[in-house]
């Protein structure tokens, strides 16, 4: 079977999710909070980039992310972040529609989204 990454228009369809995602990010009530912890952070002038890199290797591209960093591990790289469950609801609601948008077809968006889910309930840290 072909690569992920192939099947949604290779890099330059990361490229449209990733910039379209943060698009809604900045626009939404959803990605308020979101925002507010890039803003804490480096901001999105460097998460934009840097999640670009990291799904063109999550997606079974190039592995940017790692050749840069040395590692891929979601944990680490949110270590820094408090992420409670509503934010992971808000970042997958986001990140759904913004696959929908960006013409990321069935069943792939069932098959990204089911791993984001676990990733992002993965990193949930706080209670509340």
């Amino acid at each position: 079977m072909e690569p992920m990454i192939d099947r949604i228009g290779g890099e330059a369809g990361v490229q449209h999710l990733v910039t379209h995602f943060y698009d809604l990010i900045e626009s939404l009530p959803e990605g308020a909070a979101i925002m507010a912890m890039h803003q804490q952070g480096h901001g999105l002038d460097h998460v934009r980039p840097a999640q670009f890199e990291f799904l063109c290797g999550f997606f079974g591209g190039r592995r940017y992310y790692l050749e840069r960093n040395g590692h891929m591990n979601l944990r680490e790289i949110h270590a820094h972040v408090e992420i409670r469950l509503q934010d992971a609801n808000d970042w997958l609601a986001v990140m759904a529609r913004a696959m929908d948008e960006t013409g990321v077809a069935e069943p792939m968006r069932g098959e990204i989204m089911a791993t984001f889910r676990r990733a992002a309930r993965m990193l949930v840290n706080v209670d509340g």
